[in-house]
């Protein structure tokens, strides 16, 4: 095999491959080993018929298609490595000679992973951030606990009031016709919850069971349905009936039913204590953010579209994962959010670049930083990763992802040995 390679343009190389006619014509034979039974040959059953026959009344061209991919797949990524290249998307491959008894010649054209340039990338500066927990948030979460254990019961008399649940059936109509989604039956509402657009919620307010009424609200003008953005809406409203919420006490006994602690101090206690740690590292992961973010506008690089494109098919696959943790599609989530496959990319377009140029830097940091992985710290990272999972034989889970997944953990290791880098050595103010 013999390659040359040309630089076409910016971030873009052609490779001239000749292999020899040799393995050419070792690539026909496979090519007939594995087509030989869907040629008909009178006087021969199927894939008996020998080569020299095949060739003869179909031509040795019916052999090509497949010797040319087996000539590829077995020249193309030696051709890579030979001229150390990195690809970033398929290869447009074009035949420049094909002939049984000649060199096989063949051109791949391929977009390559682009040179960055670095810029400072030590001691970037970078505003401090910090999430301190006061008194109120632990209230409010002490509040929302609270809620999530109170008790429904029936309201027998009286009217809808504030924070009451108000079980109701609506439908919902602009100028007379109504529209997609404007429709339920025996919705619990809280009142004063916000659940609900405008000031449809406090239209409930002093109803009583059985009452129908009609409730006017305007939809905000970025509630992100074209056919509802900013438009009066009329709801026919029926309630059917009115629950209140008693919540429980806060004290200690309180805190023994929904927590491991004695008392209720000791518990507002521990939830300050996990809100520091949620902070902290809310804002560990943020300060990183604005570290790469700052590197990241200090380095020179031209990306090529097909990096773009294909983060934001992965971003596309991402979403289309978490929605089926959610029991959702991506069609369901399009047509509820007025949404496209087509604008959901444009949407990506910006934050896939930022990731694809914050990756690439990071890779330059780590080649210019000769950053490498200790095989003790890869065991640390897959013993980190076979916690997560619950593995009961942490340490044997641990050799399993060392041997099968060794080149991302390595990858793991060394990104995070960047960002420690670049993160300590920021000028944070």
């Amino acid at each position: 095999m013999n390659v040359k390679m040309e630089k076409v343009e910016t971030n873009v190389v052609k490779l001239e491959v000749v292999v020899e006619a040799a393995k050419f014509n070792e690539a026909i034979k496979k090519s007939y080993n594995k087509n030989a039974k869907k040629f008909n040959v009178q006087g021969f059953r199927k894939g008996k018929a020998p080569m020299n026959l095949i060739k003869k009344y179909y031509g040795v061209e019916a052999l090509y298609e497949d010797a040319i991919n087996f000539c590829c797949d077995s020249t193309y990524p030696m051709a890579l490595d030979e001229n150390k290249i990195s690809p970033v998307d398929y290869p447009k491959i074009d035949i420049v000679q094909i002939e049984e008894g000649k060199d096989f010649i063949y051109t791949a054209t391929v977009v390559v992973k682009p040179e960055v340039e670095l810029g400072t990338y030590k001691g970037v500066e970078v505003e401090k951030i910090e999430y301190p927990v006061n008194v109120e948030e632990v209230e409010k979460q002490l509040k929302s606990m609270q809620e999530k254990n109170a008790r429904v019961e029936v309201k027998t008399e009286g009217t809808v009031e504030n924070e009451n649940i108000a079980i109701i059936d609506f439908k919902g109509f602009i100028d007379g016709v109504a529209f997609e989604g404007g429709e339920g039956k025996d919705f619990s509402l809280e009142i004063g919850s916000g659940t609900f657009i405008d000031n449809f919620e406090q239209q409930l307010v002093g109803s009583k069971v059985g009452d129908e009424k009609e409730v006017k609200v305007t939809f905000p003008e970025n509630y992100g349905r074209e056919d509802l953005n900013g438009k009066e809406a009329l709801f026919e409203v029926k309630v059917n009936e009115i629950k209140v919420k008693e919540l429980p006490a806060l004290d200690d006994e309180f805190a023994k039913e929904v927590s491991e602690f004695d008392t209720l101090e000791d518990f507002k206690a521990d939830i300050e204590k996990n809100m520091k740690e949620s902070n902290e590292l809310r804002a560990t992961r943020e300060l990183e953010e604005a570290v790469l973010t700052a590197v990241s506008e200090n380095a020179k690089v031209e990306i090529p579209e097909a990096m773009i494109v294909n983060e934001t098919n992965q971003m596309i696959k991402d979403l289309e994962m978490r929605l089926k943790y959610q029991g959702l599609d991506l069609e369901t989530y399009y047509a509820y959010t007025n949404n496209t496959e087509e604008k959901m990319k444009e949407f990506m377009k910006e934050g896939a670049e930022k990731k694809v140029k914050t990756d690439l830097v990071l890779e330059a940091v780590i080649k210019d930083e000769k950053l490498e992985a200790t095989e003790e710290e890869m065991k640390v990272k897959a013993l980190e990763i076979a916690k997560q999972y619950g593995d009961k034989d942490v340490e044997k889970m641990a050799d399993l992802l060392v041997e099968s997944q060794g080149s991302l953990i390595k990858q793991d290791v060394v990104r995070e040995k960047a960002i420690k880098l670049l993160v300590e050595s920021a000028k944070i103010a």
